[in-house]
């Protein structure tokens, strides 16, 4: 793997350039991805002959361990040691990660350097330009999603066993959580969707004290990390019974999803595959009830590029990794999704969700 790390951070020095003269790195998933350490207390600094990850002392025996294709220096005061390390490469201009700076950490850190003549750039430039390089997944990459995605699976299935009249969301919930962990999973990917009845109709609800009850609709959005990988699902199911309108919405949702999924390929458009889902759902005469996107990128982040929405004009390469996951959501009433997670292959797609798509009533 230490290749792997080496070739980041080739690519990510080609960032470089007059107006950039050195990158600082402080957002944990992205000195993870280009050094194999992911630490939340220092930052990544790479100039056009050095790279250097820079931490405390608590993480100094483990990051020289763990890391890969970098020097690791034990700080101090990181506003120093940066400084110190800029100024001995004679460097004016540094890019920082605009969207993990706070603005009084930006603010000190631009006066610390200011002294020294050297200009703090966080633009959003560097977020851009990052998010663009992890679009594309290593194969070892993949591996950790799928194990994610197992893991996610397997405690899923278990916790069907789980949901009946009585038992509340935050149970329901707090099972599938420790099924997971218990199977291996560092964590779990977001704050778990479990929710019924009415509350489906929230594509994001928050699982509270409200409890199953005899024909209602139970959505179920979860994801494991394995690695620092997210991983990201989503099934409804009817508990007792369904009414004739849960299933007709239901067969739309599925049919939107299922339609998507064929359309995904290399060279295929992110609002194509955003538009074959939405089609078939406008055509039915549930298109106002369908305001998200169609699907998102995953990997370190649960969201990241691409998305897959009517705005996105990123075409499909292989190697990207998102998810399909249209949905309906009647206020008041109901909501459907359905959420499978997709690798983009040389030909079409590997989908690393083997669940059952068809409607399961408990």
């Amino acid at each position: 793997m230490g290749a792997v790390y080496e070739n980041r951070l080739c690519a990510l020095r080609e960032l470089l350039d007059g107006e950039c003269e050195a990158l600082l790195l402080s957002r944990e998933v992205n000195i993870g991805y280009f050094t194999g350490f992911f630490h939340s207390e220092g930052c990544l600094l790479v100039t056009r002959s050095r790279a250097v990850l820079l931490v405390d002392f608590r993480y100094f025996e483990a990051a020289q361990k763990k890391a890969a294709g970098c020097e690791v220096v034990c700080f101090k005061s990181l506003s120093e040691s940066i400084g110190d390390i800029l100024s001995a490469e004679s460097v004016a201009r540094v890019c920082g990660e605009a969207n993990d700076l706070t603005v009084n950490r930006c603010e000190l850190l631009r006066k610390k350097l200011g002294e020294r003549q050297i200009t703090l750039i966080a633009d959003g430039r560097l977020d851009r330009r990052i998010g663009e390089l992890r679009l594309i997944k290593h194969p070892s990459e993949l591996v950790h999603i799928a194990s994610a995605q197992k893991i996610a699976e397997q405690a899923y299935c278990e916790t069907l066993n789980y949901i009946k009249p009585g038992v509340s969301e935050r149970a329901i919930a707090a099972r599938l959580e420790y099924e997971m962990k218990l199977r291996g999973a560092e964590d779990v990917s977001f704050s778990l969707i479990t929710v019924t009845g009415k509350k489906t109709s929230l594509p994001h609800g928050v699982p509270s004290d409200d409890k199953v009850a005899e024909g209602d609709f139970f959505t179920c959005d979860f994801g494991a990390v394995v690695e620092g990988y997210h991983s990201d699902t989503t099934r409804t199911v009817a508990v007792g019974f369904a009414t004739d309108e849960m299933r007709e919405v239901y067969s739309v949702v599925l049919r939107a999803q299922l339609a998507a999924l064929d359309t995904v390929k290399p060279g295929v458009t992110c609002a194509q595959a955003d538009k074959t889902a939405r089609d078939i759902i406008s055509a039915a005469g549930y298109g106002e009830y369908f305001g998200h996107s169609t699907g998102h990128g995953v990997g370190l982040d649960i969201h990241e590029l691409p998305f897959v929405s009517s705005k996105s004009d990123t075409v499909l390469r292989e190697g990207m990794v998102i998810t399909d996951e249209p949905g309906i959501y009647l206020p008041g009433k109901f909501g459907v999704r359905i959420e499978d997670m997709l690798a983009v292959t040389s030909d079409g797609v590997h989908n690393f969700v083997n669940l059952p798509k068809d409607l399961i009533i408990l």
